[in-house]
Order: structure tokens, then sequence, then C-alpha cells
């Protein structure tokens, strides 16, 4: 049994899932995991697919020299961010395995949050490249371990603060002009 970083509060209603020495870099996975902390399950794999296809965007706040500017990243109140599609599809593949890992102790996967992600830098993988005058250059990659724990919560809060609810509000929204219009076909 490998140790992770944190521990459980209730292992009963929590899985874990991690994969290490993996060959994507550090930086990029670090951000993408960081806008995961606290996502609902469902919610963190439809953003994850919208960065490969790039509907939404992953904000870049601590390893952010040199990323461009984006409109998209408005939302995260930042103006820094990227579409890392590598680490959107390792972090998703990981996200399915936790998922699986929690069908299988029996847990409701509509009320699965994303507790506890983290990426840890890997030993870097060395090799070299040729250049000018007969000298050599290293040429590394920056892997890293991914660690992920999925707790069970009752009440799953959005981010305006309101539970999600399990069945869509009966009530339909109409307008002011067609409640008048009824009325007055009512008095006649």
């Amino acid at each position: 049994m490998v140790r992770y970083s944190r521990a459980v509060e209730n292992p009963t209603k929590s899985c874990k899932a991690r994969g290490a020495y993996l060959r994507v870099h550090f930086k990029n996975t670090r951000e993408t995991a960081n806008a995961l902390r606290r996502m609902p399950v469902r919610r963190a794999t439809r953003y994850l697919k919208n960065v490969i296809n790039k509907k939404e965007i992953v904000p870049f706040k601590r390893y952010n020299g040199g990323v461009s500017r984006k409109a998209q990243a408005k939302v995260f109140k930042v103006s820094q961010g990227r579409w890392p599609k590598k680490s959107a599809e390792i972090l998703l593949d990981l996200l399915k395995n936790a998922e699986s890992n929690a069908d299988v102790k029996g847990l409701d996967v509509d009320h699965l949050v994303i507790d506890h992600i983290q990426v840890n830098r890997a030993p870097k993988i060395r090799r070299r490249t040729y250049r000018a005058h007969g000298r050599i250059n290293p040429y590394q990659s920056s892997p890293c371990h991914i660690e992920l724990i999925l707790s069970e919560k009752e009440n799953i809060l959005t981010r305006t603060g309101g539970a999600i609810e399990d069945e869509p509000s009966a009530k339909k929204k109409e307008s002011k002009k067609k409640l008048k219009r009824q009325k007055m076909m009512n008095r006649e």
C-alpha cells in the first residue's frame, strides 16, 4: 500500500487514485490539477473535455512566465491561461480510474467531489542534444506524480452558493406580458 500525502477523514466514503512517473509536464499538470480542486467529479470530467476542445481554459497562476493572455481566463479572475491537452487527458484518465474505484466501493458517483489532488515532481528523464562546434547540452523531460482523493458529499455546492438539485424545478418561468394577457383572457 502506497502512502498518500493526506489522510482520509472517512475511508468508507472516499476513494483514491494515483499515477507515478507520468511522462507529462509537471508545471502544466500542476496548474490543471489546481483548477480541479474541490470540483464535483461530473463537472471535472466535463471541464477537462472542454479544455481538450479549447472551450474552457486552465488558468496559469504560479508557472505563468511567458504564458500569453487569453480572454477565457477572465472567468478565473486572471489574465493568463492555456489549454494543456496532454495534462488534461492524463488527469481525465486518472479521474476515470478513481470513479471506477468508487463504483467498486459502492459509492454514489454523482455525489463525489475532488477532496484532494496533488502533483509532485518526478526525477527528470535525462537525454542529450547535440549543438554546434561539437558541444552537447542536456535535453530533459519533467515528469510528475499525481494523487487524488474523491470524497462523497451529501449536498454538493455550486460556485453560486446553492446546492445542485436532483430534478429541475417544475415551475416554468413566464414573461410578465404573457401573464397579463392570460389575466385579461380570464376576466372576459
